[in-house]
């Protein structure tokens, strides 16, 4: 029984279609996963129908938001959302075009370093989906002027990069308010490097956050299991998943192999029904 809740694909910054990312976890034996795009619901659909070919996988309507905070960034995951919401669906819309404005001053300021960035073949890497930081670096790397994708970001376009830019802010509280109107339920995401995490956790929970990421791509033990026993103490369910974008590199963890309990499924999806079962009533 393997669990994998943390899953991109070309409806934002991944490299597999919905369909190709629920072929590959069937292939690998998963039993529960969720897709997770940046900013875009627009993958669940498909992900669902082909997981009708696949029994008893299960798939777990996702998205993940990036908010933004002084100095960094936070992004909230949200699981069992409703993913046709004309509501969340136009609160996505508005951040995607965010993340259009912000590729295109990047460009501009690669450019101003001698390096002409193809917007159109940025667009084209984003196949019509959110466009991401990864389809500047795809571009980047297509033209020549990185040896690697994460070159792209530790020289150029990563936060502390000459080429980075801010696109529109959302506050981490704001966007797990986001998730609860569209019925999901909020989660923190890959947390561990936060500062004042316990702070941030207690603020998020008041404003209705459910889980924290606990188990993810490259985290050692000794911090699974610290964020286990922080979901513990604020009686918060600890997720987890690859955060896989089939980019295939040796940078990148496998779908299905981060080692995430069942349990935390069982747990979400325990919560989804209870809630499901309150709004009916």
């Amino acid at each position: 029984m393997r669990v994998d809740l943390h899953l991109h694909t070309t409806a934002s910054d991944g490299r597999l279609t919905p369909e190709e990312v629920v072929q590959l976890a069937a292939k690998q034996g998963l039993s529960v996963v969720s897709i997770t795009d940046h900013d875009s619901t627009d993958g669940i659909a498909a992900a669902l129908a082909a997981a009708e070919s696949f029994p008893p996988l299960k798939v777990i309507p996702g998205v993940e938001i990036n908010t933004d905070i002084p100095g960094g960034e936070i992004h909230i995951l949200g699981y069992f959302i409703d993913h046709q919401s004309e509501e969340f669906k136009r609160a996505l819309k508005r951040l995607r075009h965010s993340r259009k404005i912000r590729a295109r001053k990047m460009i501009a300021k690669l450019a101003r370093l001698g390096m002409e960035v193809d917007w159109e073949r940025v667009k084209q890497l984003a196949g019509g989906g959110s466009i991401g930081r990864p389809h500047i670096a795809q571009a980047m790397l297509e033209q020549g002027y990185i040896s690697s994708l994460q070159q792209a970001f530790t020289r150029y376009i990563g936060r502390e990069g000459p080429a980075y830019a801010e696109r529109e802010r959302l506050s981490p509280v704001a966007a797990v308010e986001l998730v609860i109107r569209a019925r999901g339920l909020p989660v923190l995401a890959h947390p561990a490097n936060l500062d004042d995490l316990e702070g941030l956790l207690l603020e998020l929970k008041a404003a209705g956050l459910v889980g924290l990421e606990a188990y993810y791509d490259g985290y050692r033990q000794e911090t699974i299991h610290r964020l286990v026993a922080l979901a513990s103490k604020h009686s918060l369910i600890a997720c987890g998943g690859s955060d896989f974008h089939g980019f295939e590199g040796a940078n990148e963890t496998p779908i299905g192999r981060v080692n995430v309990p069942m349990e935390c499924a069982q747990q979400l999806i325990a919560l989804a029904q209870k809630r499901a079962k309150l709004v009916t009533k």
